[in-house]
């Protein structure tokens, strides 16, 4: 049984397939190759992004989708989440699509093995497929075919990283294919890790391919860092001013927030590829949906 709660449940010649499933799905539509599939998606977090792309995917492959709102489910009544995910196993779904608070909820229920299980973001520890449509995006950019041929790639990651699950996630694949990958932020908001880390993103952007910005997340952290999202923005925004001319690729999860993560001016810079990492995170997830699902 295939199970997605990070990148490296997928294997080299996996990671291929979905590359090249997605760059086939984005020239032409495939038939309906799911129809047959059933999938439940189950968000304890809000999500736009990432819940309504895999509905999405999941309808353009022809399957079928049933969204749980946990609001009003039996776990607001004191059913376990196991409780209830074992309930959900027994209607015989072909997947279940999680999205949750705590790091380990999807290895928990992948280890049942009752049933598919794609993460759909897990605490601050994993957001496998943002990371997947991410690669994806940056080998459209630069022209090559297989993950492998990013190597070498300089990558400058920007913002609160230690709570950032894309982050963790982009981490662990990127590196794993290869890429030169920079941490740029206040310390307090930085990993333990042995990456190379910068304070000041002046120190780096002559030297990077790559800027991935993620969103500010002020409010995770107890002790105040900065007085407010202005001061954050002098110091981390990415702009016009920060950028110049330089041929360096524009990258964001979303939400976006403007003017402190990214200036309004580079969102509409033909570098910032914001929406069209949206519009490849359908093909890719039609890719995994088509690997795990497509037996």
């Amino acid at each position: 049984m295939q199970h997605l709660v990070d990148t490296n449940d997928f294997n080299d010649s996996q990671l291929i397939q979905i590359m090249n499933d997605a760059k086939a799905f984005k020239t032409k539509m495939p038939s309906k190759i799911l129809e047959d599939k059933l999938l439940i998606t189950l968000f304890f977090e809000s999500s736009t992004r990432t819940r309504s792309s895999f509905e999405v995917a999941a309808k353009r492959l022809g399957a079928s989708v049933v969204h749980l709102d946990p609001s009003k489910s039996s776990t607001n009544k004191g059913e376990s989440l196991e409780d209830t995910f074992e309930n959900l196993a027994a209607m015989e779904p072909d997947g279940v699509i999680i999205r949750h608070e705590f790091n380990n909820t999807p290895k928990k229920l992948a280890n049942k093995a009752l049933t598919p299980i794609i993460n759909a973001g897990a605490g601050n520890n994993a957001h496998p497929t943002q990371a997947l449509l991410d690669c994806f995006t940056m080998m459209e950019h630069f022209g090559v075919d297989k993950p492998e041929e990013l190597k070498g790639k300089k990558l400058a990651i920007v913002g609160d990283i230690v709570s950032s699950r894309v982050a963790s996630s982009g981490i662990r694949l990127f590196t794993r294919l290869g890429l030169d990958v920079i941490l740029v932020a206040p310390k307090p908001f930085m990993p333990n890790n042995d990456l190379p880390q910068y304070e000041d993103l002046n120190d780096v952007i002559e030297k990077v391919d790559v800027i991935m910005s993620l969103r500010a997340q002020l409010e995770r952290h107890k002790a105040p860092i900065f007085e407010d999202y202005n001061e954050y923005a002098n110091k981390y925004c990415i702009n016009k001013e920060r950028m110049g001319n330089r041929e360096i690729l524009l990258l964001h999860p979303g939400p976006v927030m403007r003017n402190i993560d990214i200036s309004d001016e580079m969102l509409e810079d033909k570098r910032s590829k914001v929406l069209e990492q949206v519009k490849n995170g359908v093909f890719v997830r039609m890719a995994i949906l088509k690997l795990i699902l497509d037996n």
